[in-house]
């Protein structure tokens, strides 16, 4: 039955590198309303492009921390102009892209609780910073600080068991470390230390908000399994720094009603809860409603792999994060930098850029390739850190080339093989209800799906994903308001649309790749081991 004219809407919002992305739901999951800010041809002034400023040492990548406040007002400007009753929402959360930093200026808590809803945000919010400039996921020039935090903890895999991940340079932690070596002065005159995510709740909440445990799992500083700051971790990056950055919450937590510069500014109800925010991933993992024993994978320019997990074995490459929506689960994040343009470049010297030819080579070779393994590292991969081109025959010898129907398939193999392979030593593990649900532009390939449902034993799905992270979040201030009844949030966003089935394993397939697999792994060693030297 569709939601009436008057009924409860729910907001997730979604302040990405690029855009601030809105959308409204209805208790039936319905989308209501949807808009978005291009930061950079809708606030020009910033001079950004792609949301950022890319500094001289092309290491250095920050954004305005004022552009994010000015993009909230235009957003609800044109929102309230668009005649949404605002004061029909229930509950709002949202999420931002995750690592980047906030740095409150001392006296902006009392800025925060005394907005005057006669003048936007951004008016009164000016003076509120003490870094203007905030350091953004593309940053990599904390290497010095990365260094420091792992030997401090004992070494990357130590530091990895603690946080979830080896130090990175992106990451929240050596961020602030670096700043508190290099900008002293501006380090000293910050009150808080905010997340993207929690940054834009403090906004909303008129009052800093807590850093919630899926985020904050991407800091180098939460330790994943007690879910509270980690002693060592805090101490190698800056003193007292949990005063800064506050005790962190539950993901699911309701942090308080709207500001009631929102009630009288917009029109939100009195009553009208926020959600605690969180990062983009997390979010989108809300969004895709991923299952205990799912995975999630993402064909873009780079492949993505999302994981739920129970058990996480932390390892040098891939990110463990607290699960965003069940307080005792994770998730898990695994970044392959050769995705789509090796698959292109592949196409193009065996199939003659066709991707009709491509599929009618996958068709037409038997799963397993004969025993051939490829690796195909067009450029330095993250996961596992190696580079160039290795085929090796059924006896694991190394060969130069092979028939074009063979070079298809070994290469669609050996990628998804290495999906596997990666997500496994992270303590993921195929069950028997477990889904692979596959999105990104190869996903409208079903040869390549074929290969991917093969190899990793389960059905693939298809689902639209464009905003997974905005819906996630939409998802989630639903769920908030009654997480602490003991509702769960698949229970609450079971009437969501359902992902379209698109092939299952061949009966063989198990058989085939588990015996591969255990090659695929032996074979990479010898990969990196070449790359080492």
């Amino acid at each position: 039955m569709a939601a009436g004219a008057d009924s409860p809407l729910y907001l997730g919002l979604d302040f990405s590198t690029q855009q601030l992305k809105v959308v409204a739901i209805d208790e039936d999951l319905g989308v209501v309303h949807q808009d978005r800010v291009h930061f950079d041809s809708e606030l020009p002034e910033f001079r950004t492009q792609g949301g950022v400023h890319i500094h001289e040492d092309k290491l250095t990548v920050t954004s305005p921390v004022l552009m994010w406040v000015k993009a909230l007002d235009l957003l609800l400007d044109r929102m309230k102009r668009a005649r949404l009753d605002f004061s029909r929402v229930k509950a709002l959360s949202g999420s931002g892209q995750q690592h980047g930093s906030v740095f409150w200026k001392k006296g902006a808590a009392g800025a925060l609780a005394r907005l005057d809803p006669g003048q936007h945000l951004y008016r009164q919010l000016q003076d509120s910073f003490s870094v203007q400039d905030s350091p953004v996921w593309m940053d990599s020039s904390s290497s010095q600080q990365c260094q420091d935090l792992q030997e401090a903890a004992g070494g990357a895999l130590r530091l990895a068991e603690i946080t979830g991940s080896r130090a990175y340079e992106r990451f929240t932690g050596n961020q602030i470390s670096k700043l508190r070596q290099t900008r002293a002065e501006q380090f000293q005159d910050t009150e808080r230390i905010s997340l993207v995510s929690s940054f834009a709740a403090s906004l909303f909440l008129g009052a800093y908000a807590a850093i919630d445990y899926s985020d904050g799992s991407g800091m180098n500083l939460l330790d994943i399994r007690s879910r509270n700051w980690s002693q060592i971790c805090l101490e190698a990056s800056a003193p007292n720094l949990d005063r800064l950055l506050g005790a962190p919450l539950p993901s699911t937590s309701v942090l308080g009603p709207v500001s009631s510069y929102f009630v009288r500014r917009y029109g939100f109800s009195e009553s009208c809860r926020v959600v605690a925010f969180t990062g983009d991933n997390p979010a989108s993992l809300a969004g895709m409603r991923l299952h205990q024993g799912d995975v999630a994978v993402s064909l873009g320019t780079s492949d993505t792999v999302f994981l739920w997990l129970q058990e996480p074995q932390p390892a040098l490459e891939g990110h463990v994060f607290c699960n965003p929506v069940v307080l005792q689960a994770y998730m898990a994040l695994l970044c392959f930098k050769n995705g789509s343009l090796t698959r292109e470049r592949i196409r193009n010297q065996s199939s003659a850029g066709s991707w009709t030819a491509f599929s009618e080579a996958l068709r037409s070779t038997p799963l397993g390739n004969h025993g051939n393994i490829g690796f195909y590292f067009d450029t330095m991969e993250i996961t596992p850190p190696a580079v160039g081109v290795h085929r090796f025959d059924s006896n694991d010898c190394e060969v130069s080339r092979w028939s074009p129907e063979v070079e298809v398939r070994a290469l669609v193999e050996g990628q998804f093989l290495s999906r596997r392979l990666h997500a496994e030593r992270l303590g993921y593990s195929i069950m028997s209800g477990t889904r692979v649900l596959a999105t990104g532009g190869a996903s409208a390939n079903n040869q390549i799906l074929q290969v991917l449902s093969d190899v990793f034993n389960a059905p693939v799905y298809t689902m639209d994903l464009s905003d997974s992270a905005c819906l996630g979040s939409a998802y989630r201030a639903l769920h908030g308001l009654v997480a602490e009844s003991g509702a769960s949030f698949l229970d609450v966003v079971k009437n969501a649309p359902e992902p379209q089935l698109v092939c299952t394993p061949h009966p063989t397939a198990q058989q085939v790749y588990g015996h591969m697999l255990k090659r695929f792994a032996r074979l990479e060693d010898r990969v990196l081991q070449r790359t080492r030297t």
